[in-house]
């Protein structure tokens, strides 16, 4: 795996779009309305992280060797 698709699974994995959930919280009924600030203190929470992911992911991934997913050595 090439270092541009390791960055792109990592940040697929790292965020659960939780704004597609958004429009189906804001239907609910009325007593359950706290739910819908959960899904946006979620939404924020993964903005953040994906602020940090942009600063702590290219420390991980190496650009100038492919990444290995395996310790097996290839025959």
């Amino acid at each position: 795996m090439d270092a541009a698709s390791a960055k792109a699974v990592i940040f697929s994995g790292a965020t659960r779009n939780s704004l597609v959930v958004l429009p189906l919280v804001l239907a609910l009924p009325e007593p359950l309305a706290l739910v819908s600030l959960v899904v946006v203190t979620q939404t924020l929470v993964e903005l953040i992280g994906m602020v940090a992911y942009v600063k702590i992911v290219p420390w991980i991934i190496m650009t100038d060797r492919p990444l290995q997913l395996s310790r097996i050595p290839s025959p």
